[in-house]
Parts: C-alpha cells; sequence; structure tokens
C-alpha cells in the first residue's frame, strides 16, 4: 500500500489546527504518522515536527515512559489489525531533568480518505500529572491505575472546560462526531459554527484578565441560552464552537449578536462567526470545524458583529490557494512570476531615483494572480521566500538590461516576509547573490513592515542590524497602516520611512489629515530618516506632499507599475519619467527634506483655527545657475506673495535676472547678489508699491553636475516706509560700510583705525597706533562686554587670526560693545589685500538688530512645540481652558456662545474639583469623573503624548457628544495642561 498523501491545501489546514491529534496509516504492519498538528505538538512539547514523525515510523516513542511503550504500540496495532477501540492512559516524560510525566489519555476512530484509502485519527488529552516513579509496579497495577483514572477524575472531569462549563475541545470532537452522525442519519443537515470575540487582547490589556474571563464566562452562558450545553465548546482564549441541526442558524444569531451588544454595554466586542453546513454529506469533524474557522476568519477586517458561511467561493479559493502551493516551483522555473517595477519619484527634481519591485503571476492556465491572493497563502506555507529570492534575481538581471542600455541605474527595493527569515538565512542569501552579480549593495533597499519587526522584536532587530551593517539600505514599509508604534523609530536605525497611502486618502477629508501627515514628516525628517508617501494620485498630492518636505513620492499619478521591457520602450518612444543621475542624488535629497511650513506657529494665533495651520510665512527653494533662477518648490503664501507684490505667476520654467527694469527680475537679482556674499543673510527690497520686503536667504547645497546652487527663501514681513526708519535701512546701510575699520602691518603690527558714520560714506581717520594685537586685547577690557572679554582675549591672537585666513579665507569673530551703557552686537571680519601681502584689513560692522533678529526668530522656533500642540488640538471647540500645573488654576483661553449657557465660572482656583455635575449628561457622568483626575491625565499624557475622552454635554436642555483632549506645553513660567472640549459632528 502507498503512502497517502493530503493535498498541501489541505495538509496545512490539519497541521495547524491546535486540537492535538495526530493522523495515522497503517502500512507492511507500520505505523506511519501522515500529519501531527500544532495542538499535538504543543501538548507533547515537540520542537521539530518532521525528526518526531521519523521517530514514530520506526516504532521509537521518544518521552513515552519505558513500562507503557510496549503497551502503547500494542494497543495501536491492536486498534489498526483487530479494529480494537484504542482507549488508553500512559506516561508521558516532560523535562529530562526531573521525573515528573504528564497522563496523557488517548482514543481513536476509523475512518477513510477522499478516495477510500483507511485511516485512523486519534485524538490527545493531558489527564494532568504524576511524580511518582511506577517503574516498579508490574502491569497488572498500571493497567488498574489507567482504569480508575479513566472511570473517576481524569477523564469525568475534565470533559467540561473549567472556565465556561462547556464541554472540552477532545469531548466537544467526541459529541460533534456522534451528534453530526444522528443528524444525518434523521434526514437533517448538520451545522458547524466557529466564534471568535474581536478585541479581547486589547480588552485584557485595558481591565485586566480577571474582567476578561467574566467577559468569556458571560459569552458561554448566552450560548447555552440559543444552543444546548452539550453542543458548544470553548476552544481556546476568545474562540468558541458549536454544532446544530439547525441549517441556517443565521437568524438566531443575529438575536445573539443583539443581546451580547446589551452585556457589552458601551465596550465594543464584536463577534465573528464562521459556518459550515454538510449540505452534501459531512467531512471529518476536525475539517469541517477548520473550514468554519476560515469562514470566520475572513471577517477579520470588519469592526462590527457578522456572519460568514464557507460557500463555494470559499472552496474554490481554497482550491485556487492549493494550486498555488502545489505550483509555485513550476511558476518560478517557468517565469510565470512577472516582476514589475513602480517609479519611486524624488519629490525636488521629478525624477526616478528609486524603484520598488513587484510581483504578478500570470498562469498559463488559472490566469492572473493578483499578489493579494498568492502572497499570503505562500506567506503561510512557509514558501515566500523561493519568490522574494526569484525576485532579487529578476532584478540583478534587469539592472544588467539597463547598464547596457546607457541608462542611469537607481537602488531597486525588495519586500521581505516575516517567514522568509525563518525559512533560510536571508540576509546572507541576498548577500551571496549581488556580490556574485559584482554589483554595489547599496543598490538594493530592503522593505520590511513594522507588523514583521513586532512578531519577533530582539531577532528582528538584529537581522535589520545585520542588513545594514553589510551596505543594505533598510526601510520601514507601510507605516501607519496598523497600529503603528513611535517606540520602534526610536528603537530601530531605519534609512527611510515609507508612509501608508491611507494618509493621503485622510488629507482630502480636511485640515487635521493634513496637520497630522506634516507634523509626522517633520519628525522623520528630524530623525535623520527620508520619507516616501504611497497612494500619490493627484497634482494637489504631489504639490501638498513637495511642500510638506516629504522626500519621495509613488503613485499611480505617475504610472502604475511596468515589467522592465515596457520601462524600456517608454524610453525609446520619449515618454519616460527619466532616471536621477546618481551623482545629484545627494544635492536632491537634501533639497527634499526641507518642509515650507516649518515655520507656521510664527504666523499663526493660539486660537486659531486648525484651517489656518497652513497660512505659513512665504517660503520657497530655488536654484540659482548663471543669471537663471527656477522656483521648484514654493508654498501658497509664496505664490500668493509673488503674485501680489511682484505680478508674477510661479511657472517650472527658468527665470532670466537681465532686465533692471522687471519687479521680478530686481528682487531675484537682491538674492542672488546677496547669497553670492554669504551663506545666510537677511536682506531687504523695495517692492513696487513702495513697501519693504524684509527676507531671509539660506544657501542649502550645491548641485556636483550642474554646479546650480540651491537657496531657501523665506519673507520674513513687508512694511511699510510711512512708519519711519527701519531696521532693514539700517541693516542695508551697514551692509556697504564698515564702522571700524583697521588697516594692520603684519610684520610690524602698526595700525591705522578709521571710523564710519550710519548713513555716511566717508571715512574718517581715528587713530594710528602700534602693537596692534595687544592693544585690542587692552581696549576690549574696557569697550567689550563683561562676558565676551574671556573669549575675544582667546580668540584674537595674531597666530588664530593668520591660520584661519590661511585655511577660510578670513577670520570672523563677533561679539558686544557697551554703547551708552546697553551691550551691542559687532561683527568683525578680516582679509588679507592680496597673497602674499603684508598688510590685512580688519572691518567691524554692528550688527546689533541682526542679531536681536535672529535670536527673536530661534525664540519662535523653542516656541514652535507649543504653538504646534495648540494648533493640533485646535478643532470646533465649545472651550479651550489652560491650567497651571503648580496651584490648578485655570483660566478659559477661548470659547463660544455655547459655553456662556452653562454657567461654568471662566476662571477659578482648582480645575480639578469644579462643579459641572449639572452640565454632564446623568449617564457619563461617573466615568467622566473617574478619569478626569490630575493624576490620570497626567500619566495618560505621559504615556500617549495626549489624553482624550468622549462623553455628552446638555446644552440647552439637548445632549450634544463632546469629546475633551488635553496636552502639556513649555511655556516660560513653566508647564501649562492645554485642555478643549471639542464638539463632535
Amino acid at each position: 500500500m502507498e503512502k497517502y498523501e493530503y493535498s498541501e491545501i489541505k495538509r496545512e489546514l490539519l497541521d495547524h489546527s491546535m486540537i492535538p491529534f495526530a493522523v495515522y496509516q497503517f502500512i507492511d504492519n507500520r505505523i506511519v504518522p501522515l500529519v501531527l498538528s500544532d495542538g499535538f505538538c504543543e501538548l507533547f512539547l515537540i520542537k521539530n515536527k518532521a525528526l518526531a514523525m521519523e521517530n514514530i515510523e520506526k516504532g521509537t516513542l521518544i518521552g513515552v515512559h519505558k513500562d507503557d511503550e510496549k503497551r502503547l504500540l500494542d494497543s495501536l496495532i491492536d486498534f489498526e489489525t483487530k479494529k480494537v477501540p484504542l482507549d488508553i492512559i500512559y506516561r508521558y516524560k516532560l523535562n529530562w531533568d526531573d521525573d515528573n510525566y504528564k497522563i496523557i489519555h488517548a482514543k481513536a476512530k476509523h475512518t477513510t480518505s477522499d478516495d477510500g484509502t483507511p485511516l485512523g485519527i486519534i485524538w490527545y488529552t493531558d489527564e494532568g500529572c504524576c511524580t511518582s516513579d511506577f517503574s516498579e509496579y508490574d502491569k497488572d497495577f498500571i493497567q488498574s491505575i489507567s482504569k480508575a483514572l479513566k472511570k473517576e477524575s481524569f477523564i469525568n472531569s475534565n470533559n467540561y472546560d473549567p472556565l465556561t462549563g462547556l464541554p472540552s475541545m477532545t469531548y466537544f470532537l467526541t459529541k460533534a462526531e456522534e451528534g453530526c452522525t444522528n443528524i444525518i442519519k434523521n434526514g437533517g443537515i448538520p451545522t458547524i459554527a466557529y466564534f471568535d470575540i474581536s478585541g479581547m487582547n486589547h480588552y485584557n490589556q485595558n481591565y485586566g484578565f480577571s474582567k476578561g474571563d467574566d467577559i468569556i464566562r458571560a459569552f458561554a452562558r448566552l450560548l447555552t441560552r440559543y444552543f444546548s450545553t452539550e453542543n458548544c465548546c470553548h476552544f481556546a482564549q476568545d474562540h468558541f464552537a458549536l454544532y446544530t441541526n439547525i441549517e441556517d442558524p443565521t437568524p438566531i444569531l443575529k438575536k445573539l449578536f443583539s443581546d451580547w451588544d446589551k452585556i457589552n454595554k458601551s465596550i465594543t466586542l464584536p463577534i465573528r462567526v464562521g459556518i459550515y453546513s454538510s449540505k452534501n454529506g459531512f467531512v471529518d469533524i476536525t475539517l469541517a470545524v477548520d473550514k468554519a474557522k476560515i469562514a470566520c476568519d475572513k471577517l477579520k477586517s470588519t469592526y462590527f458583529s457578522n456572519i460568514n458561511v464557507f460557500d463555494d467561493s470559499l472552496q474554490k479559493e481554497m482550491d485556487r490557494l492549493d494550486y498555488v502551493v502545489r505550483n509555485i516551483d513550476k511558476a518560478i522555473e517557468n517565469r510565470w512570476i512577472k516582476v514589475y517595477y513602480q517609479p519611486i519619484i524624488r519629490a525636488a527634481n521629478g525624477r526616478v531615483c528609486d524603484e520598488e519591485a513587484l510581483v504578478r503571476w500570470i498562469d498559463p492556465e488559472k490566469g492572473f494572480f493578483s499578489p493579494g491572493e498568492f502572497i499570503p497563502v505562500l506567506e503561510e506555507t512557509g514558501l515566500i521566500y523561493k519568490i522574494d529570492l526569484y525576485v532579487v534575481d529578476r532584478v540583478i538581471e534587469k539592472l544588467a538590461i539597463l547598464k547596457e542600455e546607457g541608462l542611469h541605474l537607481v537602488p531597486q527595493s525588495i519586500n521581505l516576509s516575516r517567514t522568509d527569515f525563518e525559512a533560510c538565512d536571508i540576509v546572507e542569501e541576498i548577500r551571496s547573490r549581488i556580490d556574485d552579480a559584482g554589483l554595489s549593495r547599496d543598490m538594493f533597499t530592503i522593505e520590511i513592515t513594522e507588523s514583521i519587526i513586532a512578531s519577533n522584536f530582539e531577532y528582528m532587530k538584529s537581522q535589520i542590524e545585520k542588513f545594514r551593517k553589510l551596505g543594505f539600505k533598510v526601510w520601514m514599509d507601510d507605516f501607519g497602516s496598523g497600529y503603528s508604534s513611535l517606540d520602534v523609530l526610536q528603537s530601530l536605525d531605519f534609512d527611510l520611512i515609507k508612509f501608508d497611502m491611507k494618509f493621503l486618502q485622510n488629507i482630502d477629508e480636511g485640515p487635521n489629515g493634513k496637520i497630522i501627515l506634516s507634523e509626522l514628516l517633520k519628525m522623520a525628517t528630524s530623525l535623520g530618516v527620508d520619507t516616501i508617501c504611497e497612494g500619490v494620485e493627484t497634482k494637489e498630492h504631489v504639490r501638498f506632499l513637495r511642500e510638506c518636505g516629504c522626500s519621495k513620492l509613488q503613485g499611480y499619478y505617475y504610472t502604475s507599475p511596468l515589467p522592465v521591457e515596457r520601462i524600456l520602450e517608454r524610453y525609446r518612444t520619449g515618454i519616460q519619467i527619466g532616471f536621477e543621475n546618481p551623482a545629484e542624488s545627494d544635492y536632491y535629497e537634501a533639497l527634499g527634506k526641507i518642509n515650507l511650513y516649518d515655520l507656521s506657529s510664527i504666523a499663526v494665533d493660539a486660537d486659531s483655527d486648525s484651517n489656518k495651520y497652513y497660512n505659513a510665512l512665504p517660503a520657497s527653494i530655488m536654484e540659482i545657475m548663471d543669471d537663471q533662477v527656477l522656483v521648484t518648490r514654493s508654498n501658497p503664501s509664496f505664490r500668493e506673495f509673488m503674485k501680489k507684490h511682484l505680478g508674477y505667476t510661479i511657472t517650472e520654467e527658468y527665470v532670466t535676472c537681465t532686465n533692471p527694469d522687471n519687479p521680478i527680475c530686481i528682487f531675484i537679482r537682491s538674492v542672488v547678489d546677496g547669497i553670492k556674499q554669504e551663506p545666510r543673510i537677511l536682506l531687504d527690497q523695495k517692492l513696487p508699491s513702495g513697501y519693504i520686503v524684509h527676507i531671509m536667504v539660506n544657501k542649502i547645497t550645491e548641485n556636483p553636475v550642474t554646479h546650480s546652487v540651491a537657496i531657501s527663501v523665506a519673507v520674513l514681513s513687508i512694511t511699510d516706509p510711512a512708519e519711519g526708519a527701519t531696521y532693514e535701512k539700517i541693516a542695508r546701510t551697514l551692509a556697504k560700510d564698515f564702522t571700524d575699520l583697521f588697516y594692520v602691518n603684519l610684520r610690524t603690527d602698526d595700525f591705522y583705525h578709521y571710523t564710519s558714520r550710519i548713513n555716511q560714506e566717508t571715512v574718517n581717520m581715528e587713530r594710528t597706533g602700534t602693537d596692534f594685537f595687544n592693544q585690542a586685547r587692552t581696549d576690549s577690557m574696557r569697550y567689550l562686554y563683561k562676558e565676551d572679554r574671556p573669549t575675544f582675549a582667546e580668540q584674537f591672537t595674531k597666530e588664530n587670526v593668520l591660520h584661519s585666513i590661511a585655511e577660510h579665507g578670513s577670520f570672523t569673530l563677533s561679539y558686544r560693545i557697551m554703547e551708552n551703557g546697553k551691550p551691542v552686537y559687532v561683527h568683525m571680519k578680516s582679509i588679507l589685500m592680496g597673497d602674499g601681502s603684508d598688510y590685512i584689513i580688519f572691518g567691524v560692522s554692528n550688527i546689533d538688530a541682526q542679531m536681536k533678529r535672529e535670536m527673536e526668530y530661534e525664540r519662535f522656533r523653542k516656541d514652535e512645540e507649543t504653538f504646534t500642540r495648540i494648533s493640533a488640538l485646535a478643532g470646533n471647540y465649545i472651550c479651550i481652558y489652560t491650567v497651571d500645573l503648580e496651584d490648578d488654576s485655570y483660566v478659559v483661553f477661548t470659547s463660544d456662545a455655547d459655553y456662556d449657557t452653562l454657567n461654568i465660572p471662566r476662571e477659578g482656583p482648582n480645575f480639578f474639583i469644579k462643579d459641572i455635575g449639572h452640565v454632564i449628561h446623568p449617564d457619563d457622568l461617573q466615568g467622566l469623573v473617574n478619569v478626569f483626575t490630575k493624576e490620570n491625565i497626567l500619566s495618560t499624557i505621559e504615556k500617549n503624548g495626549i489624553f482624550e475622552h468622549d462623553y455628552r454635554l446638555m446644552i440647552k436642555g439637548a445632549p450634544v457628544k463632546v469629546r475633551l483632549k488635553a496636552a502639556i506645553v513649555d511655556e516660560k513660567d513653566g508647564k501649562k495642561l492645554i485642555v478643549g472640549v471639542n464638539r463632535l459632528s
């Protein structure tokens, strides 16, 4: 007789069942195991299933007490050859280091496969432990013990689950097998239902396992109310099953859902139910339960109580998945698996800077398989590593083809699965393939989802570090698709975060989505991590992401994934996006990370709504090449400024700055000329309207290929000249002339001192002198601000000055001098009069106003987190409180008209014990009182960053749903608690 082989999909179902059972076949007087379920392995502490099956087939019963081995083998042989019922108790060693044994109860039945092959199924039950040494007892005594245990405690007491009182799993399967057989004999159609209580893990974490057990017991009682106790089973944790003669239990289950909602009250714990109905004859009970579970698992993405029936479509899906498992090797060998490439676009230049390798299965028999059809089943069966290594091989081929075509090569990203790391040494497999091909490892990027990391954090952390040490870049994929944890970003080093497409879907629904995505992008940039957003589909998406500093973009706005043949065709026909020149990658990477809303808090009042979050200072990124300037990125405020004040609509074309009468040319020329002098400057420019615009310009970086220079330009203020002498006018004058000039002979240290006056172009002789450097240090003791004297004396030496000029071309030093009893900032700069000259000139300019402006700017920058948190709280608020955490006093920061109807004081001494019971809905009052304590609010904010609680306010006699949100901000006078009460739609 040949060994019976299950189909791959059925084998997977049986293998992964948590019911402790084994399927055997008797071949040539040998017991040949076909299936050892995961429940079997867990019961017997088996880690290597293949080795266990090999030992059983050899007749070796490892772990079975030596006095029980023969008795067990004889019983198995009698069961098969003489059809003697198998019902036996034996001892199984728990640990080789001690003498503890499990008492195992085994029961078996005969069955047949689909093709009529006779098989045996054995169920196992853990009947407890024993520590006595029975080796001295004879066979008869052991048998008497077995009989006594069977009749009394071990069997009878374990027929029922101690938590719920429902039949245990083993007892249920026996009863269900008999019950379903009887239903069929009586002309009925048995039905199996499998239940999953959704959200129990979260419930246990919030309320404790004791409360969780209460919920489990409550559901068990509900089941027995609608179905008899003997028909139901508590499988494990939050899973239940039952069998019934009711062909369609849907109406009853819907009533059960309704009762369950009443038991849950305000807590949402949906029930998912999978149903398998044996309309065409009943299958093996374990397979029927598993099919019901498959139907149940299909509801995992739903968040309400629901029912799903295992039907022909699911059966076809199982058959289709079975086909995938059986044909994966053939598909790889015949290249039915096609690799497509979706471009990743650099936000700063619109060029392809990376490509993501994606797979499609185009089958000659079954047609097109989407990734969602074959990838999950290959992950479940541990075969996905074959696909992923196949992709690496195809990508290597593709790079060779592109190189031969003379195209720029950009890094290729490859997605890995959790089971890749379990099936093989995936890091070494990828490294060896790339090294053998002679390719640089930085041309390959590894994408790993956060869910993979969470499955085994420490192990995955080591694998990520291993990849990065070898020179591979590692990206976190699908950030935000589940319960993303910022702890992951803190604990692991990623080169890039890929934001899930749902973030872009959310920004179309209102300003809150934009705020969240902007802040996440800003956070990633602060961590030194690149960013990608998936799901880019519109021009508005592109503009928003570029303004927010998202480094890279990916989505159907650019193109769908393409095979390499199609990529080459697009190049040959001239419709390609175009690959980025790798030599320019660092340049454009620096440009792409700048968030043009970074200064938004300066322009936003604390009590403004979230729609004003993006009314930022006008800002842009420009590229300068000779006399031409291109505005590569700009925010809406800057575009409005250019159109309103300069009559210019920004385009994607270079502007030539040669027309001295054109306002836009005058503006850009002042920017270009200014940045040539210093890498960071403040400039003034007179607008056609007569107003003065104050601009901050920063040099970002230089393109190593084109030598164009990238700068950021921010409009800080626009001033009416009628207001009188302004800082801008003074700064412009001081930019032309120094207040003090020193002309020094380096051979003799003799010097001439000249002075100038503001608004005068003449230079006056002040004095002459000798021993310049010592004289300067002596003067510093009289004229310099006291705190700056030690630094000046230390740095202003002849050796330091000449060393700095030799290294950098100049020597600079900023410090404060005392004028009219007040410290004033000045800046010294010195250069040689010419190469090899013995003369050096020192210029001292007044930079007091500029320094104070920059200090003010830095203060605004430090306050940014405060204003951003307040902005993040902003919304449709009834009121916002500011609470002093030192004495708990409070004041209403802002409120609407409805607040005045509540008759609540606008300020007071103790925020947390206000008498507000009269304005809270009676059903919500106790819940608010329980959570609204200072200790609870502060601990929640420390843990989650924000505190939230929903309840109902009674406004004008009607309940209004509201959400209370609280966050801590740092003010100059200490930490404050910002509390807002927001009206929910």
